[in-house]
């Protein structure tokens, strides 16, 4: 248990800190999981769109370190790749 003031306050800082990135992460998730269900049922229009506002928020996530840039990049890459392929 933290004993000074400062220490207190910095507990208090790392909780509110975990909690926002908690939301970002859980928020990417789901984007994620609709973009993978779009893809499993085959339907390119709609893994399109589905990519389109999924981009932003991976890379939104790894601006604010929730996964780190070359992690956000490598799944915006596969993701992209596997939507293409969904037209051949």
């Amino acid at each position: 248990m933290a004993n000074t003031t400062s220490a207190k306050k910095a507990t208090r800082k790392i909780a509110r800190k975990t909690a926002i990135n908690k939301s970002r992460r859980t928020h990417m998730r789901g984007q994620l999981r609709k973009m993978e269900e779009a893809i499993a049922a085959g339907d390119k229009e709609a893994a399109q769109n589905q990519l389109k506002l999924v981009q932003p928020v991976v890379m939104k996530s790894a601006s604010k370190g929730i996964i780190h840039k070359n992690a956000a990049s490598r799944k915006i890459s596969r993701l992209s790749a596997r939507v293409k392929a969904l037209g051949a």
